[in-house]
């Protein structure tokens, strides 16, 4: 007998509790699939989530031009869904995730795209909540990079919702207004149902102002750009800190979640896994660019001097990666 898992709540799950199987419905490129494993997985907590995140190949153009399959929305969670849009961004990247959270009173993380078609689709997505007894109370911003905001001055006019975020994103946002400033601790309340109770957590070093928020009774948090499911994120050094960058990583490990979401890819169904694995590769880095300072000017790295050119460590620190992609890591050294 198959029964739908709560409280989390996907077209595509398949398979119950005590199912011995994990079995799923081949996706669309561009479609989440999720699969239920059982106790005896090797999910902690039984849950699979993944997104081919891959290009929608040539003859999906037409659609995307309408504004359509591409912001097909996705439950992940009762009162937490997903839509994705195209925006320019780093690669591998090609979309930003935008989330409604709450059963009744939502709010809509990432008004990102600046395309018309997809901003057009966006609208339909938001505006077509209320059909489903749900309404939008405002929009939230995780960070004020250009991936994140595109669409924001417009979503906020033609919804008539204020925008939110920390202070620090909002000093960055030239003429768009925000309304509600948001700060570290600070609780959502959401009406519905299910109340939800979103903790916003103020998380620096990818940019700034960079904001999270966790439900603690869904032990799922929205992370923005802290992770993503594919790639690394960029610290770029104009407003990036590594140091914080990492601290925030281990708070957000520590909250031991089931289901990260974040701006890019699919929703991370081991975050802890992800956060783990984010801060070791920063410190393998870190241990990797210290090693060609000590081979290209040994006095110079045990100085603590800036002295080596950016380009003569590239080859040194970055063995392993694509030479193309060398000019993004750049940024982060």
């Amino acid at each position: 007998m198959r029964t739908r898992p709560q409280p989390y709540q996907c077209q595509w799950w398949r398979g119950g509790v005590g199912s011995p199987h994990r079995c799923q419905r081949r996706p669309h490129s561009h479609h989440f699939a999720v699969r239920h494993a059982t106790a005896a997985g090797r999910a902690r907590h039984g849950i699979y989530l993944h997104r081919r995140w891959r290009g929608l190949g040539a003859g999906a153009a037409a659609r995307l031009r309408r504004g359509r399959e591409a912001l097909k929305a996705h439950t992940i969670a009762l009162g937490v869904e997903a839509v994705a849009a195209r925006v320019p961004t780093l690669p591998p990247a090609t979309h930003t995730n935008s989330y409604a959270l709450g059963q009744r009173e939502v709010l809509l993380v990432e008004p990102a795209t600046p395309y018309v078609d997809e901003q057009r689709a966006w609208l339909a997505w938001a505006r077509g909540l209320s059909s489903r007894g749900r309404r939008p109370i405002a929009l939230m911003l995780t960070h004020h990079h250009p991936d994140h905001i595109a669409g924001a001055a417009l979503f906020a006019r033609e919804l008539a919702l204020p925008l939110w975020a920390h202070p620090l994103t909002a000093a960055r946002l030239g003429d768009t207004a925000v309304e509600r400033l948001l700060h570290d601790g600070e609780v959502l309340t959401l009406a519905g149902p299910n109340p939800q109770r979103w903790h916003c957590l103020h998380t620096p070093g990818h940019a700034p102002g960079h904001m999270c928020w966790h439900e603690p009774s869904l032990n799922i948090a929205v992370v923005g750009d802290m992770v993503a499911s594919v790639g690394t994120i960029v610290i770029d050094p104009s407003d990036g800190d590594m140091a914080a960058y990492l601290q925030q990583l281990r708070r957000l490990l520590a909250l031991r979640l089931t289901i990260a979401l974040p701006a890019h890819g699919a929703p991370i169904a081991d975050p802890n896994a992800k956060f783990q694995q984010y801060i070791s590769h920063r410190l393998a880095r870190e241990t990797k660019i210290m090693a060609a300072l000590r081979q290209l000017h040994p006095r110079a790295a045990v100085a603590g001097e800036r002295g080596s050119s950016l380009d003569a460590l590239l080859p040194l620190a970055y063995q392993t990666t694509p030479a193309w992609l060398w000019p993004l890591a750049k940024r982060s050294l």
